[in-house]
């Protein structure tokens, strides 16, 4: 009998390994994984899958290095530069030279929901751009802190989510690669959705051209949270099967990606935390570096379509 966790995540088939030996180059979580291949619709995915009880748990001891990078009001010194940045003008522009792969640049109205929305600092920025902003998110502290800032956040999972009234725009932004049921996502962002409503998702590109150079250590595997690897081709297919018309999609690289790859490679050993991912003057001078030096190349790599992250925007469908 096979194991649901030997199954493709999107298609239920069978899938077979071709990259192994990956271990978390973050936050040094245990444990040693492999990529595997759909045999049927060619979708990418992490294994072995853990369960959902072991997942959690990880999360909650390892991510974000135990979570003490969590919140506004304290956390390390990275965590309240990277606050301060947030509310700058500099960030603005930075988005407009670098890429807005999470949607903080984009103007417009109506109800808009952020799912896994954190610490609230996105739904300041969808609130800025003239949307009613809320957002759902399971980290109760998080959700907390999010509250704190003024917003509505739910704290169900998605399929138990009965809003007042459909929303306009729902947020995935680095979200679906980390569920074990992609489609039920998006059947429930479907049932949410108003007629004609839109679903803005990003998430790591797994045709990347940089997976092939940095090999193991491309930050984006980020075993094992990132369940699934989408492809352009794959991440439209499973949307247009699902009732979505993809209207939007292009390639973003992010120095800071680029930047996380570059010091994983360098620094990352197994079972211990790479705290240069932390260290904000060393992470700068990197991703200035690269995206000065290797703009050319970069810019090249996203109009092919191989660029390390995929930004879609996609409109829900009367089926």
């Amino acid at each position: 009998m096979t194991d649901s966790t030997d199954l493709c995540l999107a298609c239920g088939g069978s899938v077979e390994s071709f990259l192994e030996g990956l271990t978390d180059n973050r936050f040094a979580a245990p444990g040693v994984y492999a990529i595997a291949r759909c045999r049927v619709c060619g979708t990418e995915q992490t294994v072995p899958r853990p369960s959902g009880e072991r997942l959690r748990e990880l999360y909650e001891r390892y991510y974000n290095f135990g979570g003490g990078e969590m919140g506004s009001r304290g956390g390390s010194r990275y965590a309240r530069l990277r606050e301060r940045l947030f509310k700058s003008w500099l960030y603005r522009l930075w988005l407009r030279l670098d890429g807005d792969v999470s949607f903080h640049l984009v103007p417009g109205q109506g109800r808009l929901i952020d799912v896994g929305c954190n610490e609230g600092r996105g739904l300041e920025c969808y609130q800025a751009n003239g949307f009613d902003a809320e957002g759902l998110e399971l980290n109760r502290i998080a959700a907390e802190e999010a509250r704190a800032r003024g917003f509505r956040v739910h704290t169900v999972t998605l399929d138990a989510l009965a809003p007042d009234a459909p929303f306009d725009v729902a947020v995935l932004s680095n979200v679906l690669e980390h569920t074990p049921d992609p489609r039920a996502i998006l059947r429930d962002l479907r049932r949410i959705l108003r007629s004609g409503g839109e679903v803005w998702i990003s998430l790591p590109n797994a045709a990347s051209q940089y997976r092939y150079f940095f090999g193991r250590d491309w930050i984006n595997w980020h075993v094992p949270y990132h369940l699934a690897h989408f492809s352009p081709d794959g991440l439209r297919r499973l949307l247009q099967e699902e009732g979505f018309e993809v209207t939007h999609q292009r390639c973003v690289t992010p120095a800071l990606w680029l930047a996380q790859s570059v010091l994983a490679t360098l620094y990352a050993k197994p079972g211990v935390p790479t705290r240069q991912l932390r260290k904000t003057l060393l992470v700068a001078v990197w991703m200035l570096a690269l995206r000065g030096l290797f703009f050319p190349a970069i810019y090249m790599l996203n109009q092919a379509m191989r660029g390390d992250c995929l930004v879609v925007r996609a409109r829900k469908m009367d089926v």
